[in-house]
């Protein structure tokens, strides 16, 4: 059957290989060809096959079918080529042929990275070191695979690596990399041969032959139509020339350039390829894969006939020229003062500043194409993070729009829980890592997730604070002892109680206690898997999976493993149980980034929901398809374009050698994309002038378009809209907050601290004591100032209450401290533990000096409570308490953090000192009795060069006295306390401006009424 029977009559009859131009709808005009071509005959259609790119492209043309259906139509068979290893095309072109099955992309991946890790130490691609994670040798593996991808494709067989190295001088690290590529090439088949598979590029190729080699026995009765497939690899290229052979075969083309003028033949005959010289200056180019293809079928552009089919989606004819005279190589750009800038009508631009803000505009331009009935748009970007953007952005408006590249496993929830789960294990249960797994959405999700919640924030606060010992033991005697705090601050609490109302709340606590405990040592038998397997000495995949698989049952249950997400989670989970075990064992460390690296490679798609009318596509899915409005953003130097990745096995030279395509053929591809997405009626172009970390150079395809036409119109209005979206009211006139509870709510009893807070920032003591807002301490905390310093108080309490001694004594204690911190610390220990010795150490020496100057009967951490004569209770704890043979009192306070001035103290901005001394004086502080005032000294033991420094806050000009200031601060805190307290003045916000944040400044709004910057953040 000859073609014209097949198809019907046709204007080019003798053509079998034709063109699409970008400016034209691919998959529609190609529809409407074909039905063209088919005539009258309703089975004609159903008798042809078409080859086309992929999946996506599949799609869109069957999609174009059926607008164009009528009463309905039988469609040809479409089989995806460029998906290689895709089913459809494997059962297409297989036939009889009976052909090993491809070997599994995971077994592969990991067997080339188990050969990576086998790297000498110290070798490694391009001469870095190797050897030192199992992320990174995933990721080389991955480069391996692509390198040897890229040689089978070309049909180049390995083995001729060592002739190319023969041939050529390199570096002594290329020759390192090389060697250890000869043992790749000798390890990697006896690996593949043992799975009983092949590899997928040597098998895509027999494939093809097997097809042709059937269709040169017996050809195929219908038509067949290689469509938008512009591979150049030898396998692809023998498919074509298979396809063109048929009598019933054409081969369309998407974007060729046509152009037989003297401008165009400059510009086609500047783009070099096969064995002419200057090949790789020549490769970036839009044209570069098409002409290399028709090199390599033998034809030249002027047997490609036009398709001939105008649709209804089409841009303006005149812009194709343009663009490709704006693209033109440097060498033949020299007409581009005779071009047509009427054909950029319709292409407008947006420069926003951020990529946030391009992210707005770009879903404020999808929902305005919606306000006309049956528009269509679609965003084509490489930049996931992107596309992501924008997909959020368009939730608010309740459209939902598909990603055609899907959502890492890694980003969904299910794929979340394993990565937290491994986390958590990696860190041996660290707070932040466990409770992120604990707190999460897919865990204990039935009809108790409400219990579970408030058991999980019971621990929450149990684990506030430095961090307990690593493991799950760490945490279970970290919360069975917050419990008993609780409990015993209650019994205390209830002592000399009769009320049956106290006992009972007791009893309810401790069964709430033992009911949390509980719930814990069911925790731990779920996690125990993980907790098993992080404890041995190495990990490796299948077992990892295995714990992964049976923790993930008994917390998430089949919610974790349903849905499209859940289904890859448990297909990886399956996969790596089976095949991981090629990878060898790593370290737990290790374990975290592995299992990332592994979920992030695993796209997840959804299968439905999608709005109808938009699209989020990338440029290899967007290939052939077209909507009408066409977005392209993220239009960045590095984005897209990508940045050219260097291959990290072969050299540059090495690869020109063996004829593989250089690495700026991706780029080339980018910018034939490009050309594709250009062609629509409507078209915006995005690009962010900087992100987080700097400023962004505008893509080249950007910057050619802009030169070349003269600046594109510029989408202010859009702009505008995308920044007033989400702008701020105008800021509200806020007056500092005063608060005036009832006197009969405010507090009665007070501590010498509080009181200094009572002067300075009155909100900060109301949002404490009345409201009893506290701030939590963070989560895996390691020790603070305010830790450290508590270690040194006690280390001090417990020689001076021992009745002193020896510099040897305290310095035994010392140690024994800084062995308890070292323990889990050994940094905080290796760091800090000079400073401590020091600052101890000087401390000692000035206590024992002070008792050699007649100061004796130490007390240390002496507490106590003051009933003042307004009727308020005063609390208070000194560090140490000294008295002299006389039975004057000197009161010294350790500071290992900053220490108050003396204008504070004579100010009254500082009365702890003062009021100690006061209560200390009349004898109500325990173990002290009533005395003179003599001295007070806060001692600053910072540890460092200065060991330490004893700081007077008396003194000044004239110096006060121990007695007058503890009078002046006594007279201080009952005028506060008689105010704000017994009174009904109300909690002002910063009474003395400046004197230092507190942790209450965003709830008063401090940075609002008092016009300067948020600190972290702010209000």
């Amino acid at each position: 059957m000859q073609l014209s029977d097949a198809l019907g009559p046709d204007r080019s009859r003798d053509s079998r290989l034709f063109n699409i131009a970008p400016h034209v709808a691919f998959v529609d005009a190609l529809a409407d060809g074909i039905l063209a071509r088919c005539g009258d005959d309703p089975l004609a259609l159903a008798r042809a096959h078409i080859l086309l790119p992929n999946r996506r492209a599949a799609r869109a043309l069957t999609d174009a079918f059926v607008r164009r259906a009528g009463t309905g139509l039988l469609l040809p068979r479409m089989t995806p080529v460029g998906d290689l290893g895709d089913d459809s095309f494997d059962r297409f072109a297989s036939g009889d042929t009976a052909l090993p099955p491809p070997v599994s992309p995971l077994v592969r991946r990991l067997e080339l990275a188990r050969l990576v890790r086998q790297l000498p130490k110290g070798l490694g691609p391009g001469g870095r070191e190797a050897g030192r994670s199992a992320v990174e040798a995933l990721r080389l593996g991955d480069e391996l695979g692509a390198t040897l991808d890229a040689l089978l494709a070309e049909e180049i067989d390995p083995e001729r690596l060592r002739s190319a190295v023969a041939d050529k001088e390199l570096a002594e690290h290329w020759q390192d990399t090389l060697r250890f590529l000869d043992v790749v090439i000798s390890g990697w088949p006896p690996a593949r041969d043992a799975s009983g598979g092949s590899d997928g590029g040597t098998r895509v190729a027999a494939l093809i032959d097997a097809l042709v080699a059937r269709w040169a026995a017996a050809p195929p009765s219908g038509p067949v139509i290689a469509a938008g497939v512009i591979g150049t690899s030898p396998s692809i290229v023998r498919l074509l020339a298979a396809v063109l052979g048929l009598p019933t075969g054409l081969v369309v083309l998407p974007g060729l350039d046509t152009d037989l003028s003297e401008a165009g033949e400059r510009r086609w005959a500047a783009i070099r390829c096969g064995d002419e010289t200057g090949l790789r200056d020549s490769e970036a180019h839009p044209q570069y894969g098409l002409k290399l293809l028709l090199h390599r079928l033998g034809q030249t552009r002027a047997a490609v006939a036009d398709w001939g089919h105008a649709t209804e989606r089409d841009g303006p004819a005149a812009r194709t020229p343009a663009i490709m005279a704006a693209l033109a190589p440097a060498a033949a750009a020299d007409d581009w003062h005779t071009a047509d800038i009427a054909s950029f009508a319709g292409v407008t631009t947006v420069e926003a500043a951020t990529p946030g803000e391009e992210a707005q505009v770009i879903a404020l331009a999808l929902r305005r194409a919606l306000e006309t009935p049956g528009r269509s748009a679609a965003l084509v970007t490489p930049d996931r993070e992107l596309a992501r953007r924008v997909a959020a952005h368009c939730r608010r408006w309740g459209l939902v729009i598909d990603d055609s590249a899907g959502v890492p496993l890694r980003l969904t929830p299910p794929g979340a829980l394993a990565l937290a789960l491994t986390e958590a294990m990696a860190q041996r249960f660290a707070p932040v890592a466990l409770l992120t797994v604990l707190k999460h959405p897919l865990v204990a999700s039935g009809d108790g997730r409400g219990a579970w919640l408030a058991a999980v924030r019971q621990l929450d606060l149990a684990l506030r604070g430095v961090r307990p010992p690593p493991g799950l033991d760490g945490i279970g005697e970290a919360f069975d002892r917050w419990w008993q705090d609780r409990l015993l601050r209650q019994r205390k609490d209830a002592v000399g109680s009769l009320d049956a109302a106290t006992d009972a709340a007791t009893s309810a606590r401790a069964g709430r206690a033992a009911a949390a405990m509980a719930w814990w040592h069911s925790v731990e038998a779920q996690l125990s898997p993980l907790a098993t397997l992080g404890d041995a000495p190495a990990i490796d995949l299948p077992h990892l999976a295995d714990a992964l698989r049976r923790t993930g049952d008994t917390l998430g249950g089949d919610r974790l493993w349903s849905g499209t997400d859940g289904r890859a989670l448990a297909g990886l989970v399956e996969r790596l149980e089976s095949d991981g075990g090629s990878f060898g064992a790593f370290e737990r460390d290790d374990a975290a980034a592995l299992i990332g690296a592994l979920l992030s490679d695993v796209a997840v798609r959804s299968a439905y929901g999608g709005h109808p009318r938009l699209q989020i596509l990338g440029p290899l899915e967007a290939q052939l398809q077209r909507a009408d409005l066409m977005i392209l953003g993220g239009l960045n130097e590095g984005v897209w374009p990508g940045r050219p990745a260097p291959d990290p096995w072969l050299a540059p030279a090495i690869r020109a050698t063996l004829g593989l395509p250089g690495l700026a053929r991706a780029t080339g591809l980018a910018a034939h994309d490009f050309v594709g997405g250009m062609g629509a009626a409507e078209v915006l172009l995005t690009r962010a002038r900087r992100d987080a970390s700097a400023p962004l150079v505008a893509s080249r395809f950007w910057l050619r378009l802009q030169a070349f036409s003269g600046g594109l119109v510029a989408d202010a209005a859009l702009l505008q809209l995308a920044r007033g979206i989400d702008v701020r009211l105008p800021a509200l006139s806020v007056r500092p907050p005063r608060p005036a509870p009832p006197a009969a709510g405010r507090p009665r009893k007070i501590s010498v601290t509080q009181i200094d807070t009572l002067v300075t920032d009155p909100f900060a003591f109301y949002a404490r004591a009345v409201l009893g807002l506290k701030p939590l301490d963070p989560l895996d905390q390691d020790p603070t100032a305010a830790t450290r310093g508590n270690r040194i108080h006690e280390v001090l309490e417990r020689w001076v209450n021992s009745g002193g001694g020896s510099l040897e004594r305290l310095q035994q204690l010392t140690e024994e401290m800084l062995a308890g911190e070292g323990s889990q610390f050994p940094l905080l220990r290796a760091l800090w533990g000079p400073r401590a010795r020091r600052a101890i150490v000087w401390a000692g020496a000035a206590i024992l000096a002070a008792e050699a100057e007649g100061w004796h009967r130490m007390v240390a951490e002496s507490g106590g409570e003051w009933l003042l004569p307004n009727g308020i209770t005063l609390t208070g704890r000194a560090d140490r308490v000294d008295r002299d043979a006389e039975g004057r009192l000197a009161i010294i306070d350790y500071k290992t953090g900053r220490v108050p001035s003396a204008r504070a103290v004579r100010e009254g901005l500082a009365n702890q000192l003062g009021l100690l001394m006061a209560m200390a004086a009349r004898g109500h502080l325990r173990k002290v009795a009533a005395g003179e005032p003599a001295a007070l000294a806060y001692w600053k033991l910072s540890g460092g060069t200065e060991a330490g420094k004893p700081e007077n806050p008396l003194r000044g000009k004239p110096p006060l006295s121990a007695a007058d200031h503890a009078e002046a601060a006594l007279a201080v805190a009952i005028a506060q306390t008689d105010a704000l307290l017994l009174g009904d003045a109300g909690f002002i916000s910063k009474r003395v401006p400046g004197y230092g944040w507190t942790d209450y400044d965003h709830l008063a709004r401090v940075a609002e009424w008092q016009d300067r910057p948020k600190r972290g953040g702010g209000a």
